[in-house]
């Protein structure tokens, strides 16, 4: 019975180193290609025009992560692949490897990591309400009775909830399919204010073609450590990723980026310098 149960247990030792996948730079030193995952309605930072390759802040990070890559593979022009993805499955398609990298906003939590791992941060953003001008709503406070819309599988649509109850404010959160619905329902009058992140609403806003004007409310509920989603437990790729992100910090390039996305918001805050900053890992 004991050598029965050790062939057993080595049978399944060899199923599962089976089933394991390819370590990605592997795989994409055979291919020459990086899947990267990108949400196509988040300006600043990932988004998509009628079709065309997508463009923004971490799409600017993950071209320049892959840049790096491709020198320390010593394969100089590595294809991008480049895969869409929304709030909803972003993740999903990273661990089911439809993905490599996911450039978009998502952010980096404990119980996220259960499931993904993630890069070097690469922003820092805080959750705010977008609502329309010339409405008195400026704080959380001021939502009693009042509706709210959130995107499900955002941290918004669990942060959220949590701080209404916190601070003893019965407001009503409504769930749309997506960012369009929920600027769509905003302007209708349908709901009093659109939640997510500070610099995402801001993209939204000022994409607005139509009279309509918007305007942040006065206070941050969550703080958004953004970061690049990949697939667990591979500690090459990962290394290969934090080492470009690295490199990009150090020789202060992300200034060129930040400015090219964000600059007309100002010189970036304590809070996003001391990132940068603390990130420039040596070599």
């Amino acid at each position: 019975m004991r050598n029965a149960n050790a062939l057993l247990f080595l049978f399944l030792t060899l199923a599962l180193a089976g089933v394991r996948a390819e370590p990605t730079l592997e795989r994409i030193h055979g291919s020459g290609v990086v899947r990267l995952g990108f949400l196509e309605t988040a300006p600043p930072f990932s988004y998509s025009e009628n079709g065309k390759p997508p463009k923004g802040y971490s799409i600017d990070l993950c071209n320049r992560v892959v840049d790096g890559i491709g020198q320390q593979l010593r394969l100089p022009n590595l294809r991008r692949e480049w895969v869409k993805v929304t709030f909803q499955n972003r993740l999903a398609a990273v661990k089911e490897g439809r993905v490599d990298l996911d450039c978009g906003t998502t952010t980096w939590t404990l119980s996220r990591q259960e499931g993904v791992d993630f890069s070097l941060m690469i922003f820092i953003d805080g959750g705010s309400l977008l609502v329309r001008l010339g409405d008195s709503l400026a704080r959380l406070t001021d939502f009693a009775g009042k509706s709210i819309a959130v995107v499900p599988g955002t941290t918004t649509s669990d942060v959220l909830p949590r701080e209404l109850k916190r601070r003893g404010v019965a407001a009503r959160v409504v769930t749309v399919a997506d960012e369009r619905k929920g600027m769509a329902m905003l302007s209708s009058g349908e709901v009093d204010a659109y939640a997510s992140d500070r610099l995402l609403l801001l993209g939204l806003a000022l994409d607005e073609r139509g009279q309509q004007a918007y305007k942040l409310i006065d206070e941050d509920y969550s703080i958004e450590p953004y970061a690049l989603a990949m697939r667990r437990d591979d500690h090459d790729f990962r290394l290969a990723v934090n080492r470009s992100l690295a490199r990009i910090y150090r020789s202060r390039e992300i200034v060129k980026i930040y400015d090219m996305w964000l600059g007309y918001l100002g010189r970036p805050g304590v809070v996003l310098s001391s990132m940068y900053l603390l990130q420039a890992i040596p070599e």
